[in-house]
């Protein structure tokens, strides 16, 4: 499932590409027709991104929320302007395929993810893009205008000279803006999103007053927004906290400590569609690490190796129906 870091960079290209732009909508899967027909035609007016949701703004009050999902994914084509804020990339954008941009300043992994690249000014070229944690099944090469319609388009919005098509997500829905803000006052804090000061007590807050174990709450997304479970097992190696700790077991400034850690982490997921977690490399272990997960992260998918730090072997476990890596030593 795209993680925080993967729904802002959508977001940030919806809006250097659709705001402002009258759309035109249609549901070549059939399964959002009725939707689509009332964005056809209509002005995006803005679009943001409160942890794994997107929102997306249509003049006459209509708002599009879209949550990706296990599955979902944005493919985008043809002319499109590339946000400066973020690293453009062959490989995932968070994670996100993207093809014909500058293909040598790109750092590829072996898993395929996005790769760190010259940030500089906007620029216009002739891609194809996928954004969403899959890439697989993408074939065209975006010289073809209209793009064709590949797979289950749930959604296709189009301008003059770009297209996005929205496949397989668990969401895919209109809203009136009242709709809108009760979806996202039932989410938790996003350290990209409101005020900073009070983004952090309400984090604090809600991790203090219960008892359920800070693994399951990072994962909670009424407590804290757009944390996943590589974030989630990083975040908390990277405090040295057994992930089966109550949460209001845990020491105040400790929990001040993880949400300051997020608030790190995040836009440097966001800049570079990497969710790098390892702090003080080398400019040879950087590059390394951005070549390769398996030198990006502490404990995630490191299951049975021995820990980075102290040589225990790092554990696996199902903790909330997902996958969990720690450190028995470290985090004990």
């Amino acid at each position: 499932m795209p993680e925080g870091h993967s729904v802002h960079r959508i977001a940030r290209q919806f809006d250097h590409n659709f705001v402002g732009k009258t759309v035109r909508a249609s549901s070549p899967q059939g399964r959002f027709a009725e939707g689509a027909a009332v964005l056809d035609g209509r002005e995006v007016v803005s679009v943001k991104a409160v942890g794994k949701q997107m929102f997306l703004e249509a003049d006459g009050d209509v708002w599009l929320r879209v949550h990706l999902g296990l599955y979902g994914a944005w493919d985008f084509a043809g002319e499109i302007l590339l946000d400066p804020t973020i690293a453009s990339a062959n490989g995932r954008m968070g994670q996100t395929n993207q093809r014909g941009t500058d293909p040598d300043a790109a750092i590829f992994d072996d898993a395929g993810e996005n790769s760190l690249a010259s940030i500089g000014a906007p620029r216009r070229a002739r891609v194809h893009v996928r954004m969403s944690e899959q890439t697989k099944g993408l074939e065209d090469d975006g010289s073809e205008w209209p793009p064709p319609v590949v797979g289950q388009v749930r959604l296709r919005l189009m301008t003059d000279v770009t297209a996005a098509d929205l496949r397989g997500p668990t969401a895919c829905v209109l809203q009136t803006p009242d709709e809108m803000l009760a979806t996202v006052a039932k989410l938790g804090p996003d350290p990209l999103v409101g005020d900073p000061a009070e983004n952090e007590e309400r984090f604090v807050s809600a991790v203090r007053r219960k008892g359920t174990s800070i693994a399951l709450l990072l994962m909670d997304q009424s407590v804290v927004a757009g944390i996943g479970n590589v974030y989630r097992a990083e975040m908390l190696y990277r405090a040295r906290l057994n992930p089966h700790t109550p949460g209001k077991a845990v020491p105040e400034e400790v929990v001040r400590e993880l949400w300051r850690d997020w608030a790190r982490l995040l836009p440097i997921g966001v800049e570079t569609g990497q969710m790098m977690t390892m702090d003080g490399l080398s400019p040879d272990a950087h590059r390394a690490a951005m070549a390769s997960r398996d030198d990006r992260h502490w404990v995630y998918h490191r299951a049975g190796l021995p820990c980075r730090v102290c040589g225990t072997q790092i554990v696996l476990e199902e903790v909330g129906a997902r996958n969990l890596y720690w450190c028995p030593k470290c985090q004990a």
